[in-house]
């Protein structure tokens, strides 16, 4: 590389206050993922100070693009996600103020109420001056595709912000049928193992076979985990395509609404095949901190970040300077340039 590349992680990971008093209040299960404990997960996840400077620079992460651990709000009650997203986003505008060189943020967003939910965004975009919002797919029982999103879906594309999607566990009937009677496995096989990128990446099919992208063509999504599995079987559904009724081919959806990012999984092959799919002008970048650091459970060596992995990764990958330059930032910056600016107050 002639000059350092500048790397934005666009899926970094936090607890704040707001949401760990809520998940408290509700009952919400009490696991690392969500803060609670003391192990380096949960304390990774609450802490935004000098340890998680030092994390990042032991990556070799230059800007950190902070959003809630999944779900966020949306399994809250309604009655309290509205004012939880709104605590929540204050916290977070406190935390990249605190060091606007290191830090953005992705608005939580109420998805139990569809005008509070766009509202939010705005606000958001608007006053805080978040890039875009985190989104967790289903909110209860309603899927991503669900037209009491459209209003949400409208004002993304209004303001010109992209929504960065992460999955959560599949509904329980779905947990139930496959990921049960087969021991303490089910669940992680249920989750973060491959469950929740199945759910997550047939919710983006149904998004576009449900005319999400039709009604709102410059509505632009990011997809982690190299895109929850769906860019790996993308030519045999584009084969039943026509089924859809699409109004484009079904790979223009993904080329021209879609931005891909690995999520910490640094695999040589991934990275091949979704350059193929998509484009290194539609590739973004990710750590997943804190949950790809400092692990390397059973050998595996893809899904470790640390001791400068999340750099090296990028820095080693087989394309010319200018496309890494776009993967690790460049590409970040060209979409959240498009954003409605802050209100100056």
């Amino acid at each position: 590389m002639a000059d350092r590349l500048r790397i934005i992680g666009v899926e970094e990971t936090v607890v704040v206050p707001a949401v760990y008093e809520a998940y408290q209040r509700a009952g919400s299960p009490r696991i690392p993922a969500r803060g609670f404990g003391d192990n380096p997960i949960a304390t990774n996840l609450r802490e935004v100070g000098e340890r998680r400077l030092a994390h990042m620079d032991d990556q070799g992460i230059d800007v950190a693009v902070l959003s809630l651990s999944s779900p966020g709000v949306q399994d809250l009650p309604q009655a309290d996600a509205i004012a939880v997203a709104r605590e929540a986003n204050d916290q977070l505008a406190e935390i990249v103020a605190a060091h606007p060189d290191r830090f953005q943020a992705f608005a939580a967003i109420p998805t139990q109420s569809p005008g509070a939910a766009a509202a939010e965004l705005e606000r958001a975009v608007v006053q805080l001056g978040f890039p875009g919002a985190m989104l967790y797919g289903r909110t209860g029982d309603k899927l991503a595709d669900h037209p009491d999103n459209d209003q949400l879906y409208a004002a993304a594309e209004r303001l010109r912000v992209p929504l960065h999607f992460h999955p959560q566990m599949p509904v329980q009937p779905v947990v139930d049928a496959y990921y049960s009677n087969i021991g303490p496995i089910g669940t992680p096989l249920a989750g973060a193992a491959i469950g929740w990128y199945y759910d997550l990446g047939v919710q983006y099919l149904r998004m576009i076979f449900s005319g999400v992208f039709d009604r709102f063509p410059d509505l632009q999504v990011i997809a982690g985990h190299w895109g929850e599995v769906v860019l790996f079987y993308l030519d045999h559904t584009g084969f039943f395509a026509a089924a859809g009724d699409l109004q484009r081919p079904l790979a223009d959806y993904f080329t021209q609404n879609f931005w891909v990012a690995g999520s910490g999984t640094n695999s040589p092959r991934y990275l091949r095949w979704t350059a193929e799919i998509m484009g290194t002008d539609r590739m973004l970048y990710s750590t997943d901190y804190p949950f790809t650091y400092g692990f390397r459970p059973g050998g595996f060596p893809y899904v470790d970040t640390s001791n400068g992995a999340a750099r090296s990764f990028l820095e080693n990958a087989p394309f010319d300077d200018d496309q890494k330059a776009d993967i690790a930032h460049r590409n970040w910056e060209r979409l959240t340039a498009r954003a409605a600016k802050p209100t100056v107050v």
